[in-house]
């Protein structure tokens, strides 16, 4: 048995829980859009083809904003080719992940799926083949309400009023070689600074995102954004980061643990937008868009030989790619990821999981055939629901596990909030030992706990291992109750399981 102590003082708090943190990403990449959330034909699909299915699963799911096209996809993508007549739209070869894009699915479908599903926007320019012209006229088209040829298209196409696109990506991974029309840091500085000024000039309320690092092990990582936002810093109000992770060789151990990368990759780049902002004698912040992060089993020669076999097929519509199937431990490191970005919540004001169906996703669906949840959906459809109010700060003393990839790391892992409308304190808790069980005490400083509202465990079910995942025919692993969570006259105790993800609700009053 292992044990931790948790204080959480009232007056203790990292800032309000930002709105977007808990958002997804649709790309046109394998299944996600086609067969994913759009499939005329299919038992549930509407007037409109979407998957009601998958539409109930989104709302359960809870993302606040979902990032769109892409992804590389929209680094070749022409936006155009998604608007008009669907009979008259053309079919192209999308050369980011050698698929034939039918373009049946555009924005004005993204537009009206997102109401469906009760999600804010992140539209995505292309800054790979394309630039400044495509950038302003894109918004022109979104945005203006009416009297010039871009916003009468719209109109005529079917959007009567504008689509109101608050939030703007300036591209995508353009540090990357792989990227269609990759950039070195000063070229792409001085494209994204150009086009949102042309973007602000048509809509001076957006929103605009520059393009970090793709993650932390770039070689230009740091270069990069000082760089870039010693280009753009007055122009952006963020600057995103994309990280996934994966278990090497059987060492669970580290990968439990790699959410202390995404503290350091988080941390990291504050410090050198903030050096930019001193520098520069800038008087706002630059905040963080983490709009590309999970779980992805990037497997070597297996990946390789998949990318192979989609290639010799020739061009064909939605192969699958990527559709990896989540297992118990997955969803524990999900969880502390989750963690992470709301620890840092004063700073990460936007995150997205990517992606929301099928690719790398917590949403899984067959052509013609079911939904159902991946064992990542349930650590973020809680705390996409409850995690509300003020962050508060956690101070932890826990026992340690030793990992060889990073440095040691708390077994058990947290975040909390304190809903103060609604007098309610939320734990979101991990604990990444493999073999015992901890007993967690709580001290709530400045709160009485009243009530336990919610207590509920992410395990592996009796019987099996910790490679245990859900299927379209059993969903094995879901939230069942914790039992044993107690109110005491400083807080709570429990016990974590091994290898398990809970969440736990109370009702407060002020001490």
């Amino acid at each position: 048995m292992t044990s931790a102590r948790i204080t959480l003082d009232r007056d203790f708090t990292v800032g309000d829980v930002p709105h977007r943190l808990f958002g997804s990403f649709v790309e046109h990449m394998g299944r996600c859009v086609y067969t994913g959330i759009f499939e005329p034909g299919h038992p549930t699909a509407n007037e409109s083809g979407f998957r009601t299915d998958v539409l109930d699963l989104v709302r359960e799911l809870g993302p606040t904003v979902v990032r769109y096209p892409g992804g590389n996809f929209v680094s070749g993508y022409n936006w155009e080719d998604g608007v008009g007549p669907v009979d008259q739209r053309p079919r192209r070869l999308d050369g980011a992940w050698h698929t034939l894009e039918t373009n049946q699915f555009g924005l004005h479908e993204f537009m009206d799926w997102s109401r469906l599903a009760n999600v804010e926007v992140m539209q995505a320019i292309n800054l790979g083949t394309r630039g400044v012209d495509a950038a302003r006229e894109l918004v022109e088209y979104a945005n203006h309400p009416g009297g010039t040829y871009l916003s009468d298209l719209r109109r005529k196409n079917g959007a009567e009023e504008p689509f109101d696109i608050r939030l703007w990506c300036l591209g995508n991974e353009l540090d990357g070689p792989w990227q269609i029309g990759h950039k070195t840091p000063t070229e792409y500085g001085r494209l994204a600074k150009e086009a949102a000024k042309a973007m602000r000039y048509v809509d001076p309320t957006i929103e605009l995102v520059a393009v970090g690092s793709s993650n932390s092990g770039m070689p230009t990582f740091g270069e990069w954004e000082h760089t870039v936002l010693s280009h753009v810093y007055d122009e952006v109000d963020y600057i995103s980061l994309h990280a996934y992770y994966q278990e090497h060789d059987g060492d669970a151990a580290s990968f439990l643990a790699s959410a202390l990368d995404m503290d350091h990759f988080i941390e990291s780049v504050i410090a050198t937008a903030d050096a930019v902002r001193a520098r520069g004698r800038h008087k706002k912040h630059i905040n963080l868009s983490f709009d590309e992060w999970n779980v992805w089993y990037q497997r070597g020669k297996e990946t390789e030989d998949q990318e192979h076999r989609v290639k010799e097929s020739g061009w064909r519509e939605h192969p699958r790619l990527i559709e990896d199937e989540y297992t118990m431990t997955d969803a524990v490191v999900v969880g502390t990821f989750l963690n992470s970005l709301l620890r840092h919540g004063d700073r990460v004001h936007i995150a997205n999981q990517a992606q929301l169906v099928n690719v790398i996703a917590p949403i899984r669906t067959e052509e013609n055939g079911p939904a159902w949840r991946q064992a990542i959906f349930w650590p973020f459809a809680r705390m996409a629901a409850l995690a509300k109010g003020r962050i508060l700060r956690a101070s932890v003393t826990s026992d340690r596990v030793e990992t060889t990839q990073y440095s040691d790391a708390d077994i058990v892992d947290v975040s909390a909030t304190w809903d103060e409308e609604n007098s309610r304190v939320a734990l979101f808790l991990a604990n990444r030992s493999l073999d015992d069980a901890a007993t967690v005490e709580v001290a709530l400083h400045g709160f009485r706990g009243d009530r336990i509202v919610r207590a509920e465990i992410l395990e592996a079910p009796d019987g099996a291992d910790r490679h245990v995942s859900n299927t379209a025919a059993d969903e094995r692993v879901v939230l069942r109750p914790l039992p044993g969570v107690s109110i005491t006259d400083g807080g709570l105790t429990l016990t974590l399981p091994a290898l398990s993800w809970a969440v736990v609700e109370v009702t407060v009053a002020k001490a």
